[in-house]
């Protein structure tokens, strides 16, 4: 019988699928940061399955990588990874050298400095920020304000399960959302608006 896969230990992330399965990457020990758990992940790469192979991909507040690494491990196209913290960027890079990641890009950045400037569109989008610290629905008018967004993306959204109202743009619709423990998770898929409909059956009068 095949051993199953290690869990990961205190400072480490594994990769659960793809090519990657089963490699353990470091984490710095920093205040705050919070991987998403192998359950969780398990859950989305599982709904992201139709879509993630080529995918364009960002991730938001890519602290441990591990969104962006396993979405990578399935084959994304490309994944930009934003961190704001020094030495956590430093060990994403490091991370993505380990795995030989050349379409990982990791940018030292405040991420809601990055994402007001004008974008360019990406498929799948993830956001998992800091708790209690009021940056997801800057975050969520942004990505539909700059042309982040491509006309039919995936946005992962993970808040506590407490959180207060999202702020959530006319154009998404939720498609599946679960709670484990203390965190929510959800995901939308942005579709045209109506007036873009309108406009299309304006045209062909």
């Amino acid at each position: 019988m095949a051993k199953k896969n290690a869990p990961a230990q205190a400072g480490q992330i594994r990769i659960i699928g793809g090519q990657w399965r089963g490699r353990k990457l470091p984490v710095p020990d920093s205040p705050g940061l919070r991987p998403t758990t192998d359950r969780v992940r398990e859950t989305l790469f599982n709904w992201l399955a139709p879509v993630i192979q080529q995918a364009r991909c960002l991730d938001g507040f890519a602290g441990s990588g591990a969104l962006g690494f396993e979405a990578l491990s399935r084959y994304a196209a490309h994944v930009t990874l934003l961190e704001n913290e020094r030495r956590i960027a430093r060990q994403l890079e490091q991370n993505a050298v380990l795995l030989k990641a050349n379409n990982a890009r990791i940018i030292n950045t405040n991420t809601l400095n990055w994402l007001a400037q004008t974008g360019e569109p990406y498929d799948v989008v993830f956001l998992d920020p800091p708790f209690r610290r009021d940056l997801l629905n800057q975050t969520l008018r942004l990505l539909e304000q700059q042309g982040w967004l491509a006309p039919e993306a995936w946005i992962y959204v993970e808040t506590e399960a407490e959180n207060g109202e999202l702020e959530i743009p006319v154009t998404w619709t939720l498609h599946r959302e679960k709670v484990a423990g203390q965190v929510a998770y959800r995901l939308y898929i942005r579709q045209a608006t109506p007036t873009q409909h309108e406009e299309a059956d304006d045209d062909l009068d």
